[in-house]
Protein backbone atom coordinates (compact mmCIF):
# COMPACT_ATOMS: atom_id res chain seq x y z
CA UNK A 1 0.00 0.00 0.00
CA UNK A 2 3.00 2.52 0.88
CA UNK A 3 4.28 1.90 -2.23
CA UNK A 4 1.31 2.47 -4.47
CA UNK A 5 0.64 5.80 -2.08
CA UNK A 6 4.22 6.50 -2.95
CA UNK A 7 3.90 5.95 -6.87
CA UNK A 8 0.90 7.30 -7.05
CA UNK A 9 2.36 10.95 -5.74
CA UNK A 10 5.61 10.79 -7.42
CA UNK A 11 3.09 10.85 -10.73
CA UNK A 12 1.31 13.41 -9.60
CA UNK A 13 4.54 15.47 -8.71
CA UNK A 14 5.31 14.53 -12.36
CA UNK A 15 2.10 15.88 -14.19
CA UNK A 16 2.35 18.84 -11.83
CA UNK A 17 5.48 20.03 -12.74
CA UNK A 18 4.91 19.25 -17.03
CA UNK A 19 1.75 21.45 -16.12
CA UNK A 20 3.79 24.31 -15.15
CA UNK A 21 6.34 23.79 -17.52
CA UNK A 22 3.68 24.00 -20.63
CA UNK A 23 2.71 26.90 -19.08
CA UNK A 24 5.73 28.30 -19.36
CA UNK A 25 5.82 27.28 -22.51
CA UNK A 26 2.20 29.16 -23.20
CA UNK A 27 3.70 32.11 -21.50
CA UNK A 28 7.23 32.31 -22.63
CA UNK A 29 8.70 29.86 -25.07
CA UNK A 30 6.38 30.63 -27.37
CA UNK A 31 7.60 34.21 -27.37
CA UNK A 32 10.74 32.27 -28.49
CA UNK A 33 9.16 31.49 -31.77
CA UNK A 34 7.01 35.00 -32.49
CA UNK A 35 10.93 36.80 -32.21
CA UNK A 36 12.16 34.43 -34.58
CA UNK A 37 9.27 34.76 -37.00
CA UNK A 38 9.33 38.22 -36.91
CA UNK A 39 13.40 39.07 -37.15
CA UNK A 40 12.20 37.08 -40.57
CA UNK A 41 9.19 38.93 -41.33
CA UNK A 42 10.99 42.49 -40.47
CA UNK A 43 13.86 41.03 -42.74
CA UNK A 44 11.44 40.31 -45.79
CA UNK A 45 9.34 43.61 -45.56
CA UNK A 46 12.76 45.54 -45.50
CA UNK A 47 14.19 43.94 -49.12
CA UNK A 48 10.54 44.45 -50.20
CA UNK A 49 10.34 47.72 -49.18
CA UNK A 50 14.11 48.68 -50.74
CA UNK A 51 12.78 46.94 -54.15
CA UNK A 52 9.37 48.24 -54.56
CA UNK A 53 8.62 51.30 -56.87
CA UNK A 54 7.08 54.71 -55.59
CA UNK A 55 3.66 55.15 -56.99
CA UNK A 56 1.83 58.73 -57.64
CA UNK A 57 -1.23 58.89 -54.70
CA UNK A 58 -4.17 57.61 -56.61
CA UNK A 59 -2.25 55.17 -58.46
CA UNK A 60 -2.42 51.41 -58.29
CA UNK A 61 0.11 49.86 -56.27
CA UNK A 62 3.14 48.46 -57.35
CA UNK A 63 3.42 45.07 -55.13
CA UNK A 64 1.33 42.07 -55.34
CA UNK A 65 -2.48 42.04 -54.65
CA UNK A 66 -3.74 40.73 -52.35
CA UNK A 67 -0.82 39.48 -50.82
CA UNK A 68 0.19 35.82 -50.34
CA UNK A 69 -1.09 34.23 -47.31
CA UNK A 70 2.04 34.19 -44.80
CA UNK A 71 4.11 37.39 -46.20
CA UNK A 72 4.73 40.17 -44.25
CA UNK A 73 2.50 43.20 -45.69
CA UNK A 74 3.20 45.89 -43.08
CA UNK A 75 4.73 47.38 -39.51
CA UNK A 76 2.45 48.74 -36.60
CA UNK A 77 3.86 50.75 -34.15
CA UNK A 78 1.18 51.89 -31.03
CA UNK A 79 3.81 54.50 -29.18
CA UNK A 80 1.34 53.65 -26.16
CA UNK A 81 1.45 50.58 -25.53
CA UNK A 82 5.01 49.46 -27.09
CA UNK A 83 4.22 47.71 -30.27
CA UNK A 84 6.31 47.36 -33.05
CA UNK A 85 5.19 44.49 -34.78
CA UNK A 86 5.45 43.21 -39.11
CA UNK A 87 1.95 42.09 -40.09
CA UNK A 88 1.86 39.16 -41.96
CA UNK A 89 -1.24 38.25 -44.15
CA UNK A 90 -3.75 36.05 -42.81
CA UNK A 91 -5.23 35.20 -39.62
CA UNK A 92 -4.73 31.11 -39.61
CA UNK A 93 -3.56 29.50 -36.82
CA UNK A 94 -0.18 29.61 -38.09
CA UNK A 95 -0.06 33.32 -39.71
CA UNK A 96 -0.73 34.48 -35.89
CA UNK A 97 1.75 32.36 -34.13
CA UNK A 98 4.08 34.21 -36.63
CA UNK A 99 2.92 38.61 -35.58
CA UNK A 100 -0.49 40.19 -35.80
CA UNK A 101 -2.29 39.02 -38.68
CA UNK A 102 -3.87 41.12 -41.71
CA UNK A 103 -8.31 40.19 -42.18
CA UNK A 104 -8.07 38.66 -45.71
CA UNK A 105 -10.62 40.17 -48.07
CA UNK A 106 -10.69 43.52 -45.57
CA UNK A 107 -8.19 46.39 -47.29
CA UNK A 108 -5.02 47.25 -46.62
CA UNK A 109 -4.00 49.74 -43.95
CA UNK A 110 -3.78 53.08 -45.99
CA UNK A 111 -6.30 52.01 -48.19
CA UNK A 112 -10.32 53.62 -47.83
CA UNK A 113 -12.34 51.21 -45.74
CA UNK A 114 -11.95 49.13 -43.20
CA UNK A 115 -8.50 47.84 -42.62
CA UNK A 116 -8.74 44.76 -39.84
CA UNK A 117 -5.88 43.29 -38.13
CA UNK A 118 -5.82 40.87 -35.52
CA UNK A 119 -2.95 39.89 -33.07
CA UNK A 120 -2.27 37.38 -29.46
CA UNK A 121 -2.67 39.01 -26.38
CA UNK A 122 -1.07 36.31 -24.18
CA UNK A 123 0.50 33.80 -25.95
CA UNK A 124 3.33 33.94 -29.06
CA UNK A 125 4.90 37.43 -27.80
CA UNK A 126 1.36 39.26 -27.13
CA UNK A 127 1.62 41.42 -29.71
CA UNK A 128 -1.82 42.84 -28.37
CA UNK A 129 -1.46 42.13 -24.69
CA UNK A 130 -2.21 46.36 -23.79
CA UNK A 131 -5.04 46.58 -26.17
CA UNK A 132 -7.10 47.78 -23.63
CA UNK A 133 -5.31 50.18 -22.69
CA UNK A 134 -5.67 52.59 -25.70
CA UNK A 135 -7.61 55.49 -25.06
CA UNK A 136 -9.74 57.46 -27.93
CA UNK A 137 -6.91 60.12 -29.63
CA UNK A 138 -4.10 57.55 -29.18
CA UNK A 139 -1.89 57.07 -32.49
CA UNK A 140 -1.89 53.84 -33.87
CA UNK A 141 1.06 53.89 -37.24
CA UNK A 142 1.57 51.79 -40.03
CA UNK A 143 3.91 51.33 -42.53
CA UNK A 144 3.05 49.01 -45.85
CA UNK A 145 5.03 48.48 -48.60
CA UNK A 146 3.42 51.99 -50.35
CA UNK A 147 2.85 54.48 -47.87
CA UNK A 148 3.06 55.35 -44.27
CA UNK A 149 -0.57 55.90 -42.02
CA UNK A 150 -1.65 57.06 -38.67
CA UNK A 151 -4.50 56.59 -37.03
CA UNK A 152 -6.04 57.91 -34.05
CA UNK A 153 -8.33 55.46 -32.12
CA UNK A 154 -11.93 56.44 -31.84
CA UNK A 155 -13.21 53.81 -29.91
CA UNK A 156 -12.88 50.57 -27.65
CA UNK A 157 -15.47 47.72 -27.79
CA UNK A 158 -15.99 43.77 -26.22
CA UNK A 159 -18.20 41.92 -28.11
CA UNK A 160 -18.71 38.44 -29.00
CA UNK A 161 -16.57 36.31 -31.51
CA UNK A 162 -19.50 36.29 -33.98
CA UNK A 163 -20.29 39.89 -34.08
CA UNK A 164 -19.05 40.40 -37.56
CA UNK A 165 -19.93 44.08 -38.01
CA UNK A 166 -16.85 44.83 -36.55
CA UNK A 167 -14.87 44.51 -39.73
CA UNK A 168 -17.45 45.17 -42.34
CA UNK A 169 -16.59 47.77 -44.89
CA UNK A 170 -16.48 51.21 -44.00
CA UNK A 171 -16.95 54.53 -46.12
CA UNK A 172 -13.61 55.99 -45.16
CA UNK A 173 -10.17 54.80 -44.29
CA UNK A 174 -10.37 53.06 -40.85
CA UNK A 175 -8.41 50.70 -39.01
CA UNK A 176 -9.74 47.78 -36.76
CA UNK A 177 -7.97 45.82 -34.50
CA UNK A 178 -8.67 42.74 -33.00
CA UNK A 179 -7.57 40.49 -30.11
CA UNK A 180 -9.46 38.29 -27.19
CA UNK A 181 -10.81 39.10 -24.01
CA UNK A 182 -10.17 38.47 -21.11
CA UNK A 183 -6.41 37.72 -21.15
CA UNK A 184 -6.29 34.00 -20.87
CA UNK A 185 -9.71 33.40 -22.70
CA UNK A 186 -11.03 33.71 -26.04
CA UNK A 187 -14.43 34.08 -24.93
CA UNK A 188 -15.16 37.57 -26.30
CA UNK A 189 -13.09 40.02 -28.74
CA UNK A 190 -11.60 43.37 -27.72
CA UNK A 191 -12.16 45.51 -30.56
CA UNK A 192 -10.03 49.04 -31.73
CA UNK A 193 -11.41 51.01 -34.23
CA UNK A 194 -9.54 53.83 -35.24
CA UNK A 195 -9.51 56.80 -37.86
CA UNK A 196 -7.10 57.55 -40.31
CA UNK A 197 -5.05 61.08 -39.59
CA UNK A 198 -4.85 63.13 -43.09
CA UNK A 199 -1.68 64.75 -41.53
CA UNK A 200 1.24 63.20 -42.02
CA UNK A 201 -0.48 60.13 -43.84
CA UNK A 202 0.08 59.50 -47.31
CA UNK A 203 -3.35 59.79 -49.33
CA UNK A 204 -5.73 57.27 -48.67
CA UNK A 205 -5.95 54.97 -51.51
CA UNK A 206 -8.70 53.17 -53.39
CA UNK A 207 -9.15 49.52 -52.11
CA UNK A 208 -7.82 47.11 -54.65
CA UNK A 209 -10.05 44.79 -56.88
CA UNK A 210 -9.49 41.76 -55.14
CA UNK A 211 -11.06 38.04 -55.77
CA UNK A 212 -13.94 38.08 -52.74
CA UNK A 213 -12.51 35.36 -50.48
CA UNK A 214 -14.94 32.25 -50.31
CA UNK A 215 -16.19 33.55 -47.30
CA UNK A 216 -16.18 36.70 -45.21
CA UNK A 217 -13.66 36.46 -42.71
CA UNK A 218 -15.09 36.46 -39.35
CA UNK A 219 -13.43 37.09 -35.85
CA UNK A 220 -13.52 32.75 -35.01
CA UNK A 221 -10.87 32.54 -38.09
CA UNK A 222 -8.20 31.87 -35.81
CA UNK A 223 -10.65 29.31 -34.48
CA UNK A 224 -8.10 26.39 -37.08
CA UNK A 225 -8.83 23.02 -36.48
CA UNK A 226 -6.78 21.25 -33.54
CA UNK A 227 -4.01 19.07 -34.93
CA UNK A 228 -4.09 15.99 -32.12
CA UNK A 229 -2.30 13.51 -34.09
CA UNK A 230 1.47 15.35 -33.77
CA UNK A 231 0.40 15.85 -30.04
CA UNK A 232 -0.21 12.48 -29.28
CA UNK A 233 2.73 11.10 -31.12
CA UNK A 234 4.90 13.38 -29.50
CA UNK A 235 3.63 12.64 -26.01
CA UNK A 236 4.33 9.12 -26.46
CA UNK A 237 8.02 10.01 -27.31
CA UNK A 238 8.39 12.30 -24.13
CA UNK A 239 6.48 9.15 -22.22
CA UNK A 240 9.93 6.70 -23.62
CA UNK A 241 12.30 9.23 -23.40
CA UNK A 242 11.60 10.03 -19.82
CA UNK A 243 10.89 6.24 -18.85
CA UNK A 244 14.61 5.91 -20.04
CA UNK A 245 15.57 8.82 -18.71
CA UNK A 246 14.62 7.29 -15.25
CA UNK A 247 15.34 3.36 -15.64
CA UNK A 248 19.01 5.30 -16.84
CA UNK A 249 19.05 7.19 -13.14
CA UNK A 250 17.57 4.41 -10.78
CA UNK A 251 20.78 2.38 -12.04
CA UNK A 252 23.54 4.74 -11.77
CA UNK A 253 22.28 7.88 -9.44
CA UNK A 254 24.61 10.64 -10.23
CA UNK A 255 24.56 13.89 -11.36
CA UNK A 256 25.84 13.39 -14.67
CA UNK A 257 23.31 11.09 -15.17
CA UNK A 258 20.62 13.51 -14.60
CA UNK A 259 21.76 16.67 -16.21
CA UNK A 260 22.54 14.06 -19.83
CA UNK A 261 19.09 12.25 -19.03
CA UNK A 262 17.10 16.27 -18.79
CA UNK A 263 18.44 17.15 -21.73
CA UNK A 264 16.86 15.23 -24.09
CA UNK A 265 13.79 15.43 -22.02
CA UNK A 266 13.48 18.80 -22.14
CA UNK A 267 14.19 18.85 -25.93
CA UNK A 268 11.45 16.28 -26.54
CA UNK A 269 9.28 17.97 -24.29
CA UNK A 270 9.46 21.40 -26.00
CA UNK A 271 8.46 20.04 -29.47
CA UNK A 272 5.46 18.32 -27.34
CA UNK A 273 4.26 21.09 -25.64
CA UNK A 274 4.82 23.01 -29.69
CA UNK A 275 2.47 20.08 -31.32
CA UNK A 276 0.02 20.16 -27.93
CA UNK A 277 -0.58 23.92 -28.47
CA UNK A 278 -1.65 23.17 -31.78
CA UNK A 279 -4.10 20.32 -30.49
CA UNK A 280 -5.78 22.90 -28.27
CA UNK A 281 -8.65 25.17 -29.05
CA UNK A 282 -7.06 28.13 -30.67
CA UNK A 283 -7.72 31.58 -29.28
CA UNK A 284 -6.15 34.91 -29.53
Amino acid sequence: MRRIVSGTGRVLIVVGLLLLAFAGYQLWGTGVYESRAQRSLRSEFTDALATTTTTAPGSAPAVEIPPPTGEAVAVIRIPRIGVDRTVVQGVARADLRKGPGHYPGTPLPGEIGNAAIAGHRTTYGGPFNRLDELEPGDRIEVRTLVGSYTYAVREQRIVRPTELSVIAPTPGATLTLTTCHPKFSAAKRLIIHADLVPEPSDPPRPAAETPRPTRPPTLEDAQAPADRGGAVLWAAVTLLVGLGWWWIYRRRRHWTTWVLGFLPFAAVCFVWFGHLDRALPSGL
